[in-house]
């Protein structure tokens, strides 16, 4: 143990002799549980998780040697795991050691630019070993069978007593394990913009500290996962999380944000700014008392600005037109890391389906969907895209100006444009079949359902089940799109046509029946 202690501690050291390498893997079997046990050893070992050098190398090191594997018996299940999915591209032993090695990269000069927020909070964490071993240990029962998360705090807590770590410490990483996909999980899957989803949040978080240690191996996960998953959206969901929650800790949790008063403050500060545009106060009561609350929540008050002056805009200047296609520049995305799209019109059926095969025929990838009908069957939703290589479109005329065509081709006849041209599958995605998971979910209180779409990525899924939606006669009201690798795992918030869940084991297995037809073809 000890000679790795040393390398880690002395970056001068260029390596080690092959005999010594074949005494270390000769010997090896000697690592037993009173070896594992024995004081000496387990301060060795934490003075290497502590080391400010070249932890990573030496823990592969380790690992190459059999070393690892030996002393941490539950290391050695993983390693040469597969992970049997279409979003990881590493064993198990492999992104474990590479979560670990992007937490050390936060600390380094190039992460204040990449990654600032993790950045300065690994500067800042009282017990940076801490989230290592959170790293070293998150994905440890990958391959038992049960939860992995539940399983990986008892392996966790094991280690952190065999090493003499106080309570508090292993109370702090077993939590961490226990909570590693929240984050991400919240983040993706639910509405940050809602304060009740970011009030939630922050009671299982409790403290900034915990915020801060999750954050920060959040980030080194998913960077770890597979790097084409980590692009400028996610970064901005996380980052929106990270700040939402801060803020409702420091406020107080026995405090929480009143929805009345966040739409009021939103209100009145998009006002302001609109008078400042020179737009009639009569124009925009006339725009806004089409809307419900739900727009004002989810909607920031910058987008709120941006939609009601386009509104009011058209409305002056093409009274005729009945639809506008907006693409936010570029000034407004890069905080966000997503390009909107945002598209006022009369609402009619196949119109969803008919925007998802536009943007899909133009290379968009959509990220987020927040779908909104006004009182006089107006629609204002908003499309967050990104372009194929993940990045937001930017401030190019001519892509914004193709993109405003083809939406607007499109939506002048939604009906005649549903389909997307398909294209020929890999053998990796062949090799994975066609399986097709839809779950819908209903909770008390809710006034709608949830449908959950797993699948195998592919041309047309959106477009697909935009046209279910419209010949089911059920209304989109919300979608997160999050594609994985090459695998999707999409959330649509839905409600029958009187704006009620849908409950009815009939309708539900039509749906679904409708969903697994269309999204075979």
């Amino acid at each position: 143990m000890e000679i790795f202690v040393l390398m880690a501690q002395n970056p001068e050291i260029k390596g080690v002799r092959a005999s010594t390498i074949r005494l270390i893997r000769e010997y090896r079997t000697l690592i037993d549980d009173k070896f594992r046990n024995d004081i000496r050893n387990t301060s060795l070992f934490m003075e290497l998780m502590r080391s400010p050098h070249d932890l990573t190398a030496q823990l592969r090191r380790m690992a190459r040697y059999g070393v690892l594997g030996r002393y941490l018996p539950e290391f050695g299940a993983i390693t040469g795991k597969m992970q049997h999915d279409l979003f990881h591209i590493y064993t198990v032993d492999a992104h474990t050691l590479q979560v670990v090695e992007n937490m050390k990269r936060f600390r380094q000069p190039e992460a204040e630019e990449n990654f600032p927020i993790a950045a300065h909070i690994a500067h800042r964490l009282p017990k940076i070993e801490l989230l290592y071993i959170a790293g070293l240990y998150h994905d440890i029962a990958k391959g038992r069978g049960g939860d992995h998360s539940t399983l990986g705090m008892v392996d966790a807590n094991e280690f952190c007593q065999r090493h003499h770590l106080s309570a508090w410490d292993a109370k702090l990483v077993s939590w961490l394990i226990g909570k590693h996909l929240l984050m991400s999980m919240t983040a993706q899957r639910k509405d940050i913009s809602d304060p009740e989803v970011i009030h939630d949040f922050a009671l299982e978080v409790g403290d900034k500290l915990h915020l801060d240690y999750l954050y920060a191996l959040t980030v080194a996960d998913i960077n770890a996962t597979n790097p084409t998953l980590w692009n400028a959206w996610r970064a901005s969901l996380l980052r929106q999380l990270y700040l939402s929650t801060k803020k409702a800790l420091r406020r107080g949790l026995e405090n929480p944000i009143d929805r009345a008063d966040r739409i009021k403050d939103k209100q009145e500060s998009a006002l302001l700014k609109l008078r400042d545009k020179g737009i009639d106060d009569k124009m925009v009561q006339s725009i806004w008392q089409n809307t419900d609350d739900e727009y004002f929540v989810r909607e920031s008050a910058a987008n709120i600005v941006w939609h009601t002056e386009s509104i009011a805009r058209h409305l002056k200047e093409h009274p005729d037109q009945t639809t506008l296609v907006l693409v936010q520049d570029t000034a407004d995305t890069l905080a966000e890391g997503a390009t909107h799209i945002f598209i006022y019109t009369v609402n009619r059926s196949y119109l969803f389906a008919s925007s998802a095969a536009a943007m899909e025929q133009l290379g968009l990838n959509i990220q987020d969907a927040r779908i909104f009908t006004s009182s006089k069957n107006y629609c204002m939703n908003t499309y967050s895209v990104l372009e194929g290589d993940g990045t937001p479109i930017g401030d190019n005329p001519r892509r914004i100006k193709e993109i405003k065509q083809l939406l607007s081709e499109y939506l002048a006849e939604p009906s005649a444009h549903l389909r997307v041209a398909k294209k020929r599958q890999s053998r990796k995605l062949q090799h994975f079949g066609q399986q097709i998971e839809t779950d819908l979910i209903n909770r008390d209180g809710q006034n709608w359902s949830t449908l959950e779409v797993n699948c195998i990525d592919k041309p047309g899924i959106l477009a697909g089940i935009g046209k279910v939606f419209a010949e089911q006669s059920i209304q989109l009201l919300n979608a997160r799109i999050a594609t994985l690798g090459e695998r999707v795992e999409d959330l649509f918030f839905i409600a029958d046509a009187n704006d009620h869940p849908i409950t009815d084991e009939a309708q539900i297995n039509r749906l679904k029946e409708a969903l697994q037809q269309e999204l075979s073809l």
